[in-house]
């Protein structure tokens, strides 16, 4: 077996951030010694729409194999587009409208916007219950605690998102709906059963499991589950027994940025990433310092040397990575829109503000004209 460090596999299990926006000499070497599997890019990073655009295509100009060029954008509180763009509605903001057409839209919508700033995969759909629990930390990102309408409003999104050209990711598995703390700072504990996570947290993985072309893994810890408070992203009984096995999911998985507070206080990240990839994992994302990004590929790449098993852990998802994106980028799909994506100048930005807009006006309306009619219907029951 061809050994990881000898190559740029390695850098195939590392979603990368970086401070700056645009590409320093510094962040060039960076990117051309570890060949990421992709790029993630915050509001830090965002200035402009065109400065946005520009980035990500010199990023690219540094890694040999086609970039997942990544950001989070769900809409409301999590939307890295605000000040290049404009504000999109959050998740619950469209939920409210019951409609499934605007449910995709929303994918759309918000999918184009992306695409038009050379992103091309969207951290979201969340798939979070909306349980009293959380509401403090979650807020407008999850859209119901009935995990049959997280299904059907996760699956219109997912197809918003395809029918422009990116790809989604299922959030935060297995679930942070009955999480009290915020994994930015602190480790959750969730105490629930697997029977009951079984029933309620999970069922939009497995209900979705041939659909999301992504999966992240949350850092919230389930000792009823694993018998210690592990986070679910370090878990090899979450992630390669009961996502890979259980469910049967075949798609990438990550995990969630391996810089917050939730897992920095539980391992280092040296031996977090490696911890992910041994899990079962196939990318770890480091979202942050540069110095933190080369610290992970060093352990990566140590941990491959030293233990043959870790090096064939390892190798295994790096193929399924590099065999996802050849399917991918020759997709019919994939292909056209590539062929026929127009260019990113000041009136195509205005453009994609001005649809932004009136997006927003239409789940306005569409929510008070909702509420409009459950209000008649409870006057009439009365």
């Amino acid at each position: 077996m061809e050994r990881l460090s000898n190559g740029p596999n390695i850098g195939q299990l590392l979603i990368i951030g970086f401070d700056g926006t645009e590409v320093s000499p510094h962040l060039a070497s960076l990117l051309t010694k570890i060949q990421p599997a992709g790029v993630i890019l915050f509001a830090r990073n965002i200035k402009t729409a065109e400065q946005t655009h520009s980035l990500l295509r010199e990023c690219q100009k540094c890694v040999s194999t086609p970039l997942f060029t990544c950001v989070d954008l769900e809409g409301g509180t999590v939307d890295r587009f605000r000040s290049a763009i404009g504000p999109a509605p959050s998740p619950a903001e469209v939920f409210a409208t019951g409609s499934r057409a605007l449910f995709r839209k929303h994918g759309r919508v918000i999918g184009e916007n992306c695409r038009a700033l050379g992103f091309n995969v969207d951290f979201a759909p969340v798939l979070d219950l909306a349980f009293d629990a959380s509401r403090s930390v979650m807020r407008s990102r999850a859209v119901s605690d009935d995990p049959r309408q997280v299904v059907i409003s996760a699956r219109e999104f997912l197809r918003g998102l395809s029918d422009a050209g990116v790809l989604g990711c299922g959030k935060h598995f297995p679930g942070l709906g009955e999480a009290t703390l915020d994994t930015h700072h602190k480790l959750p504990s969730v105490e629930k059963p697997l029977r009951k996570l079984w029933e309620q947290d999970l069922v939009p993985y497995r209900v979705l499991r041939r659909e999301l072309p992504m999966v992240m893994v949350s850092h919230a810890a389930f000792p009823a589950v694993t018998k210690e408070a592990i986070p679910a992203s370090l878990s090899k009984k979450w992630i390669a027994d009961i996502l890979r096995k259980k469910i049967g999911y075949a798609g990438l998985i990550v995990s969630d940025d391996m810089e917050m507070g939730s897992v920095q206080d539980f391992a280092s990240i040296e031996q977090s990433v490696v911890q992910h990839i041994r899990a079962g994992g196939d990318i770890a994302l480091v979202c942050h310092k540069e110095e933190t990004v080369a610290r992970a590929y060093e352990a990566l790449i140590h941990e491959a040397e030293r233990d043959p098993n870790f090096a064939r852990r390892a190798q295994e998802s790096a193929r399924r990575i590099l065999a996802f994106k050849k399917r991918w980028m020759k997709s019919d799909k994939t292909a056209a829109i590539r062929r026929h994506a127009p260019a990113l100048n000041p009136a195509r930005v205005e453009k994609l503000a001005r649809q932004l807009w009136e997006f927003g006006e239409e789940i306005r309306m569409a929510t008070l004209a909702r509420t409009g009619k459950n209000s008649a219907k409870n006057q009439d029951r009365a």
